[in-house]
Order: C-alpha cells, then sequence, then structure tokens
C-alpha cells in the first residue's frame, strides 16, 4: 500500500510541475508547513489520483477546473489555474468563454441536476 501511495504522490508532484511555475509551487508548499497530511492528500489524491489520469488532457482538465472554481466563487485558486489553462494550451478568448459560459450555469442546483438528465441519456446510448 505504501508504495501505491508514493507512486500517487509522486504522479501528483509531476503534474504540479506541468501545471504550475516554481514560485506557485513553493507557495502552495505553505500547506505542507502547516499541515504535512493535508499536503499528501492534496498532492496524492487532488493531482495525482485526478489530474494524472490520461483520457483528459490537462488543458481539458483546467476547463473543468476553472468552471468550478468559477461556480463556487473559489477565486484564490482560480488566478493560478487560469495560468496553467493558459500554459497547457487554452487560449485567452477560450478562458474568456468559459467565464461568460459560467454566467448563466452559476449554481450547484444547476449542476445536479444536469448530471441527473446526463446519466439518463448515457443509460438511453448502452
Amino acid at each position: 500500500m505504501k508504495m501505491e501511495n508514493n507512486k500517487r504522490y509522486e504522479a501528483g508532484i509531476n503534474v504540479m510541475e506541468e501545471l504550475f511555475s516554481q514560485e506557485v509551487r513553493t507557495g502552495m508548499e505553505e500547506i505542507k508547513k502547516i499541515s504535512p497530511d493535508f499536503w499528501n492528500i492534496l498532492v496524492s489524491f487532488g493531482f495525482g489520483d485526478l489530474y494524472a489520469r490520461e483520457t483528459l488532457s490537462l488543458a481539458q482538465r483546467e476547463i473543468v477546473t476553472l468552471t468550478s472554481l468559477i461556480t463556487q466563487g473559489a477565486f484564490g485558486q482560480l488566478k493560478v489555474h487560469l495560468q496553467a489553462a493558459l500554459d497547457n494550451g487554452l487560449s485567452k478568448n477560450e478562458i474568456i468563454e468559459i467565464i461568460i459560459h459560467c454566467a448563466g450555469y452559476v449554481g450547484f442546483p444547476k449542476a445536479v441536476q444536469a448530471m441527473s438528465i446526463a446519466g439518463e441519456v448515457f443509460k438511453e446510448n448502452e
């Protein structure tokens, strides 16, 4: 189990190096000083388990992340992810369009409803 955790952590660190500048990563490491356990969870799960998956590109994952952060009003993290989106291939115009599109969809209840409908559609197409 420990080896698996080490692989997850290593994958997370690798993704963080692709997404964020050294300056951003250094700032993020302040979390490690506050709680090494939370840092491990953030790196292993947040970046190792989620971002390191193969199906979506980092640019596509940043579209999801930007949308989620905007929807939640998590503006403290938005800046670094906007930069990561640019660094991973999204254009300024694409980011602007994501933000404009989010204007009509901010709110968790709408996301839940959309997910429910998507689930029904997926079943119909099996």
